[in-house]
């Protein structure tokens, strides 16, 4: 197994880069271990019954990427040797190197992790939900890791209100804002969480490694991926281009069939390879 190097960025985060080929990089930033608490509280605006009860969970130390997997990173790897199945090699709706990847579906996502993994010898896979929250919350409670609130200069999502679904544009005491109708080049708003992560809200959905469960009762308290074979759902996280402010919150849940695919969906990988500092 190669060695991995950790770099020293900003005040927090450390990283590696993963050489693809042809120029291609994917940052992947060291996210330290610890506890905390999975889900929201029943008085947040919006929350979701799915979204409880509050746990606490226990995160051992991993790597997780920069940003979701772009368009170039996804050419990359889909030109690998396959593994278990074909990937197309260009598969999003909205076009754009530097663009997340789209079109995506969760086995997809898990044949891109494989193929990644035996071309760099190191353990890359998706995130499990505990894993992904944890990361994105980066040691925050509040809805966003912004703060209590969210806005359009800072994340992709629909930012105008929607009379059909009856969504609203803005949350809590925040604004209004507009609904770009795309997605968006990842880190365009400049802003990561203190891990140093960006597009944690809006932009796509991403995929975790867990199956669908409609509560937390009953749910690891490890980090570990929670899985159900007889389920056919995959979870989703994160929010998306397409979507109200609140469905981009820190807890909030989505789900989607695990051999389907939207141009809302993509992912970001994880790597639990043991590290040098």
């Amino acid at each position: 197994m190669a060695k991995i190097v950790i770099n020293r960025s900003g005040r927090t985060a450390q990283y590696f880069i993963e050489d693809l080929g042809d120029g291609v990089e994917l940052e992947m930033v060291l996210i330290p271990g610890g506890t905390f608490l999975m889900g929201s509280p029943e008085d947040e605006l919006e929350h979701h019954e799915s979204e409880s009860p509050q746990h606490l969970v226990t995160i051992k130390p991993f790597c997780m990427g920069k940003y979701p997997v772009t368009q170039a990173q996804w050419k990359a790897v889909a030109s690998l040797p396959q593994v278990n199945s074909e990937l197309d090699a260009e598969p999003s709706e909205f076009k754009g190197e530097n663009r997340p990847v789209e079109q995506v579906s969760w086995h997809d996502a898990v044949e891109f992790c494989a193929r990644l993994s035996s071309h760099t010898k190191r353990p890359y896979r998706l995130p499990s939900e505990a894993e992904w929250e944890y990361a994105c919350r980066a040691g925050t409670t509040t809805p966003f890791h912004f703060g209590e609130t969210i806005t359009t200069d800072l994340a992709n999502y629909r930012g105008t209100d929607n009379e059909e679904y009856k969504w609203s544009g803005s949350y809590g005491q925040g604004p209004k804002g507009i609904y770009r109708e795309e997605t968006t080049p990842v880190g365009s708003f400049g802003v990561a969480n203190a891990f140093g992560l960006y597009d944690m809200h809006g932009n796509v959905w991403e995929w975790c490694a867990d199956h669908w469960h409609s509560n937390y009762e009953g749910a690891p308290t490890d980090g570990s991926a929670w899985l159900n074979d007889n389920n056919r759902l995959r979870l989703l996280r994160g929010g998306c281009w397409d979507v109200s402010p609140d469905y981009c919150r820190s807890a909030s849940r989505g789900n989607f069939v695990a051999g389907s695919w939207l141009n809302l969906d993509g992912f970001r990988v994880v790597c639990a390879a043991a590290w040098t500092q």
